[in-house]
């Protein structure tokens, strides 16, 4: 079995007349197509399984393992052909298993097979030689604990920047280095153990990102991780998603807020960064290019390291072993299998993720909840992509009399959350000759003003109530008189009002304002910190800062101020970039730190002004 991962360059044979071809040319003209294919495998699917080895428990002691298909990390076909039964105990590696929990892999297996007698064979050679080679399998076991980890190319997709270090413990965080403006993107605290001792960890930071926010709209996220306690080589992950806003910037930071940050090993303090920023770029190109680009670029060496594991991992199986004895507890498939898709799948994935893909807002029980069910026709939107209408029907059930109030249910009408106005007309049949003799009708207001016998049209008063946040209405209609019919019929007319945008108005600069999170901070020489800004009363806007004396530091367009070499108290101007006339003011007070100060003790905070 030939283990050498390095499949290329390729060589393959020359002809020409007159050539004596050995049995070395012919292995030479298996070995350039055998590996084309395997280096083609290895680039374009990976290794994992392809289909089938599902691996099943028969007994207490015995194991089935479904036919399939996989490909190993060196990019050769492994083929279980039929489904096999193997006892645990008859299994290559059992006799070495030393844990509870221990893998079952498959690996790929050459055999020579069909011997044959050697003819033109010299003297020193065999009489009798294989045939052919068999390209089969080999099922075995190993200890879950000495698997090899998973192996991940070092790229320059993501960044990061070191929390804290000790003998024991290592905190950073991660962030990939280019980022889409307007989409999501997940920043990642990643804790590794790095010694063998009983050590429990408590951490904390206060992480600033001026062009990120959270789903709450701030410009930070507290990190905080408490009694931690980890065996060495394992580690911790916690995940913070937050927003990349669309700003002018291309390049932006993130900041751990001097005087925030903290970690104790058992109470006892351990160092933490003390100048902790991370660069982050900023593009318009969306998610998937930005990934592809980046996996694009991997050479064929970082790839080929990669490729190393011949075996293919099936399954976990946790085993009670008993004085002489041993019993299959669970088997464990889902984490530890690898499916590898390929394009002869992507219909049947595609029609299972049907049933998956569209988002659906549910709904929330509501004050109606226990309404009628109704039926809701909502007609096809007009040119006019301000307005909506469409039909209803209230059950009224037997016995309805007057006084009764029914509720149509919530009703969704199509024009999105905000400002909607929905008015209701009740559908009737006249029987008067001079407004069309038994033709339906439909009332907006009182339909009373249209009677001539002063008797009343209407056999109910209606109520809308808009759920402006949800996009829906709801009807209540009460019963002014006993009727004998099962359903009230309404039509609907749904109109959102135009915003302010839409309408070209002149801003109102009325009770609107902004504020600055920390006005006033105190802070070391050439240390950062961003200051972050509050909208009162209206909607996010650019916001442009500005020192209002020169030799004050420097602010970057995103409100990262890194002070100056000197002590003082400095000025920073913030205003709205498109209404200047809303504006405030932040003040950075520098100091030198002085001598014996701790790395953590730096920066104070002021709430109110100077």
């Amino acid at each position: 079995m030939n283990n050498n991962n390095k499949l290329y360059p390729f060589e393959r044979n020359r002809y020409y007349p007159g050539k004596m071809l050995t049995s070395a040319d012919f292995q030479a003209e298996q070995n350039y197509h055998s590996n084309k294919i395997r280096f083609l495998n290895g680039l374009m699917y990976g290794s994992g399984v392809i289909c089938g080895m599902g691996v099943f428990s028969l007994d207490d002691q015995s194991v089935l393992i479904e036919s399939g298909a996989a490909i190993d990390g060196h990019g050769r076909e492994i083929i279980i052909d039929s489904s096999t039964v193997k006892k645990l105990s008859a299994i290559e590696g059992f006799d070495r298993l030393t844990g509870d929990v221990v893998r079952l892999c498959v690996r790929f297996k050459e055999q020579e097979i069909h011997n044959v007698y050697s003819v033109n064979r010299s003297e020193d050679e065999k009489e009798y030689e294989f045939n052919r080679i068999s390209e089969g399998y080999e099922l075995f076991l190993m200890d879950k604990e000495i698997e090899d980890s998973d192996y991940a190319p070092e790229t320059e997709f993501l960044t990061k920047e070191t929390l804290f270090k000790s003998e024991n413990y290592i905190g950073e965080i991660l962030i990939p280095g280019t980022v889409s403006k307007g989409k999501n993107v997940k920043i990642v605290l990643l804790i590794r153990k790095i010694s063998s001792e009983d050590v429990n960890l408590n951490c904390r930071g206060l992480l600033e990102m001026p062009a990120f926010e959270t789903a709450g709209g701030e410009h930070e996220i507290e990190i905080e991780v408490e009694n931690l306690n980890l065996i060495e080589g394992e580690s911790f992950k916690k995940e913070y998603w937050v927003h990349v806003q669309d700003v002018p910037s291309v390049v932006t930071e993130l900041i751990l807020r001097s005087g925030t940050a903290f970690a104790f090993e058992n109470d006892a303090a351990i160092n933490t960064s003390s100048n902790f920023s991370l660069r982050v770029m900023m593009s318009k190109i969306s998610p998937l290019e930005l990934v592809s680009n980046e996996t694009g670029k991997l050479n064929l060496e970082m790839r080929g390291i990669g490729l190393m594991d011949d075996s293919v991992p099936l399954a976990d199986l946790k085993i009670v072993r008993t004085a002489n004895n041993y019993l299959i507890d669970t088997i464990t498939e889902d984490t530890v299998k690898k499916y590898i898709l390929t394009p002869a799948q992507i219909p049947m994935r595609n029609h299972y993720l049907s049933y998956f893909e569209k988002e659906v807002e549910l709904g929330k029980t509501g004050e109606v909840s226990q309404a009628p069910v109704v039926r809701n026709t909502s007609e096809k939107r007009t040119e006019f992509s301000n307005i909506a209408t469409g039909t209803l029907e209230v059950p009224l059930g037997k016995n309805a009399r007057a006084g009764d109030i029914r509720y149509s249910g919530e009703i969704p009408h199509g024009l999105g959350p905000g400002n909607i106005y929905v008015d209701i007309g009740y559908s009737y049949v006249s029987d008067d000759p001079d407004m069309a003799a038994n033709q339906k009708c439909t009332f907006y207001g009182n339909p009373d003003l249209f009677s001539r016998k002063n008797e009343p049209m209407t056999d109910v008063e209606t109520a809308v109530k808009v759920l402006n946040e949800k996009g829906s209405f709801v009807v209540a209609a009460r019963l002014l008189r006993d009727v004998d019919y099962l359903t009230l019929n309404f039509r609907w007319v749904a109109i959102r009002f135009p915003s302010g945008e839409e309408m070209e108005m002149t801003e109102d600069y009325y009770d609107k304002s902004i504020s600055v999170s920390t006005p006033t901070v105190i802070m070391g020489t050439k240390e950062s910190h961003f200051f972050s800004v509050r909208f009162n009363n209206m909607k996010a806007t650019g916001i442009t800062y500005e020192l209002t004396s020169p030799g004050s530091g420097e602010i970057s367009s995103d409100g990262v101020y890194t002070a100056p070499a000197n002590e003082g108290v400095y000025e920073i101007r913030i205003y709205c970039t498109e209404m200047p006339v809303i504006c405030t003011y932040a003040y950075a007070i520098v100091r030198k730190k002085m001598i014996g100060e701790s790395e953590n003790g730096g920066n104070s905070v002021l709430n109110s002004g100077i």
